[in-house]
């Protein structure tokens, strides 16, 4: 197989020969019109005088007229160095013309936004500059470097909007790379927290209490046994089971004893859950000062709002004193 870079100068060495036969006719035709024209003045001179000497009629005849061997076709080293920077030119604005196409390309099937409306590139000109300089052999040597100078031109325009284009591609790209990378590390910050909430809370709840329950109480007295039968019947509402009931025993023993009247003459707190003011009781029912069971009810949801569980609510509690 012949390479590639030893096939083209042989190539344009052909071309170049081409151009200069095709100018070649014009200039035969003119020479051989010439001689036949002086060919036929000699002719009709010369037989006449001979038969005016010798009184014979004349005889005409055409004398035969033989062009010259043409010269050698083969092309001058300026026609080949026009030649090879014509078909250089070409090649390189070729090229931009494929950059273009695949840019443009390259944007679409990202489908990011590059800030621009129609992120194209126009190519049309540089096209037809492609083709003139590309057929023109048949045109005078002199003249390609010219013709290349507008094929540059016009690269040169589609060359830089290209770069634009790319330039703005990779920005998308690198904005959108930093977006994801940002909320995967948004997502494992909040899964690393809620990791160490559940590990937390399954250390509270191991290290769950052992208090002294009050007995003998019923469900709906005012009692702290009542309360607590009140609580325990409760408490299975929210999902918790015996451990969490444990750590609301010790909690509240804590704060209040189990008395719904419990009040704390410094803070104003009140009740068994020692909400503060205790007025906020008034949310689960109007007979929160008197009634165990509505401030049971309020103070579980409280708890389950704020603190998850019985036991974070005391393990908050066994670390700042207060829940």
């Amino acid at each position: 197989m012949r390479s590639i870079t030893s096939s083209r100068p042989a190539r344009r060495t052909l071309r170049a020969a081409e151009r200069r036969l095709r100018r070649r006719p014009a200039l035969l035709g003119a020479g051989l019109a010439i001689g036949l024209l002086v060919t036929a003045g000699m002719t009709a001179t010369t037989p006449a005088s001979l038969a005016e000497a010798s009184g014979t009629t004349p005889v005409f005849a055409l004398a035969s007229y033989t062009t010259p061997a043409p010269a050698d076709a083969m092309p001058t080293d300026a026609e080949t160095a026009a030649l090879d920077e014509a078909q250089a030119t070409v090649e390189a604005a070729s090229a931009s013309v494929a950059a273009a196409a695949t840019v443009t390309a390259d944007i679409e099937k990202s489908g990011l936004d590059v800030g621009e409306k129609d992120p194209s590139v126009d190519t049309a000109e540089l096209e037809a500059a492609i083709a003139r300089l590309d057929g023109a052999d048949a045109l005078p040597t002199l003249l390609l470097p010219s013709i290349a100078e507008d094929v540059a031109a016009l690269k040169t325009a589609v060359d830089e909007r290209v770069a634009g284009l790319r330039g703005k591609l990779d920005a998308a790209k690198a904005l959108k790379a930093k977006q994801e990378a940002e909320a995967k590390a948004k997502a494992a910050a909040a899964a690393k927290a809620a990791a160490e909430r559940k590990a937390a809370e399954a250390a509270r709840s191991s290290a769950a209490p052992s208090p002294a329950y009050a007995t003998g109480g019923a469900v709906g007295g005012t009692s702290p046994a009542d309360a607590q039968a009140t609580a325990r019947a409760m408490i299975g509402n929210h999902g918790w089971g015996s451990d969490q009931f444990a750590c609301l025993v010790s909690l509240w023993n804590k704060e209040s004893g189990w008395n719904y009247a419990a009040y704390n003459s410094s803070s104003g707190a009140y009740g068994i859950p020692q909400a503060l003011p205790g007025s906020k009781m008034g949310s689960a029912g109007a007979d929160w000062q008197t009634n165990p069971a509505t401030q049971i009810a309020w103070g579980l949801g409280y708890i389950s709002g704020r603190y998850g569980t019985p036991c974070g609510a005391w393990g908050h509690s066994q670390s700042v004193g207060w829940y």
